[in-house]
């Protein structure tokens, strides 16, 4: 974790800011690489369901885009600079890239698998968040897990036979 850049006196003492902003490093690049993954897919989806995809893709990586912006604001906010790098991405996110254009029914397959590792990662920041009554940051991790799990619910659907 990079160093504090500002003093900070918001009730929570340094460190536990520190471990609540590595922890929303990592979804800040979890949730950067599944915009990227999902934006590729917009780009590079065909078959018959080719019109659906594009139009669902295009409104997840734009809600996506959003909340890059909301979560690397609070790391700010907690006095601490957000990662902004496709280096720090990489070493900072539990999702893996995808080579090559697999077909339709594996991108929803592995924006599944996407989805849930963005809340799994949500989820795993609580237990510090929770320690020091981090609200505003429990408000954005709760706020983000419901919509990935939603969407992550919407993808599986679209795999059921």
């Amino acid at each position: 974790m990079a160093t504090q850049v500002n003093s900070v006196n918001i009730g929570i003492d340094e460190t536990k800011r520190a471990n609540i902003a590595e922890g929303l490093s990592r979804l800040l690049a979890d949730t950067y690489t599944l915009y990227l993954k999902t934006h590729n897919f917009h780009w590079n989806v065909t078959g018959p369901m080719f019109q659906t995809l594009h139009l669902m893709f295009e409104t997840q990586y734009t809600e996506l885009a959003l909340a890059v912006d909301l979560i690397a604001e609070r790391i700010r906010a907690l006095g601490f600079p957000a990662p902004g790098t496709y280096s720090d991405y990489a070493r900072l996110s539990s999702i893996a890239e995808t080579p090559g254009v697999p077909k339709a029914k594996e991108m929803i397959r592995l924006l599944v698998e996407g989805q849930e590792a963005v809340v799994r990662t949500a989820r795993s920041i609580f237990p510090a968040v929770e320690e020091v009554n981090d609200e505003p940051t429990a408000d954005l991790l709760t706020q983000r897990m419901q919509v990935h799990e939603k969407t992550a619910w919407m993808l599986r659907s679209l795999l059921e036979e």
